[in-house]
């Protein structure tokens, strides 16, 4: 078997390919072949998962594939065919399995297709482009840093929990702050977002916290009652992130670093002895941001 893993662990320690041949026992051919695949694929450095029977799958599947008496897959395409609309794995499989019989080759079984394709997307930490549309969802997060205000009669400082809501279209956010993140803080932030943006999103995505999701179930999550009852109020739907999930709501999360960076961070020495002001003052700063 060609020795994948050698071959490029010498490529990429800058060892001329006519040396690799000598030192793997393959044709200066089979060594070129593989570094342009490797190149062409993106691959700069070796992980301990990459054997060579990992790399021989990664660098050249249409190879493994006949090997084993299947039909190959080009998964590029694939995966380029996956993003067009209402296009699901389960037709590309039944194409693919069609093009097959028809090359009297046989075809992988979906599982299989499906199996392999998540290997491929893996390999390639793809990701695709969600298309928002404009008013369709408002994402929902609390931030991880806080602010304070000093009480008036002790001096103490009280902590200030910060909210966010994005649109992901056109990336306006809104911000404010709260002595608790309760229920009620929760809903009432809804509803300034709301005003802020002077409209209520098709969609509400918020994270698995317990003023929004009383239990985070794998694809039927149970909701806060208060959280639907102003969800249907409002006519919106809520759709949770999945568990430890922040791509699933990628703008708040961009929105909530953007606004630690810009205004928690730039408040940090703000003196003031009213929630009302900090607010105040936090808007100024989101007005300012958002234009």
């Amino acid at each position: 078997m060609i020795q994948y893993r050698r071959i490029l662990d010498l490529h990429f320690k800058g060892t001329s390919q006519r040396t690799i041949s000598s030192s793997v026992g393959h044709s200066r051919q089979t060594v070129s072949d593989v570094v342009i695949k490797a190149n062409h694929l993106g691959l700069v450095e070796l992980t301990d998962e990459m054997t060579n029977q990992w790399l021989a799958e990664f660098l050249f599947p249409e190879k493994e594939a006949i090997a084993k008496g299947y039909f190959p897959v080009d998964w590029e395409v694939v995966h380029r065919e996956l993003q067009k609309k209402n296009m699901t794995l389960k037709l590309l499989h039944y194409e693919y399995a069609q093009c097959a019989r028809d090359s009297k080759k046989i075809p992988y079984a979906y599982r299989t297709f499906c199996r392999h394709y998540g290997k491929y997307a893996k390999k390639y930490k793809l990701t695709m482009p969600i298309r928002r549309k404009p008013g369709e969802i408002m994402e929902v997060d609390w931030a991880g840093d806080k602010l304070s205000i000093k009480d008036r009669n002790t001096g103490e400082k009280l902590p200030i929990y910060i909210f966010v809501a994005t649109l992901p279209y056109s990336q306006l956010f809104y911000a404010e702050g709260f002595f608790n993140m309760t229920s009620q803080s929760w809903l009432m932030a809804h509803i300034h977002a709301f005003e802020y943006f002077n409209g209520v999103a098709e969609v509400l995505v918020p994270d698995n916290l317990k003023t929004g999701v009383n239990k985070a179930l794998r694809g039927e999550p149970i909701l806060n009652e208060a959280y639907r009852d102003l969800a249907n109020y409002y006519g919106a739907t809520i759709v949770p992130a999945r568990v430890k999930s922040p791509k699933d709501k990628p703008s708040v999360e961009g929105s909530v670093g953007y606004i630690s960076r810009q205004i928690i961070a730039s408040l940090r020495y703000y003196q003031c002895f009213s929630l009302d002001d900090l607010n105040s003052k936090i808007l100024e700063e989101v007005d300012k941001l958002n234009d």
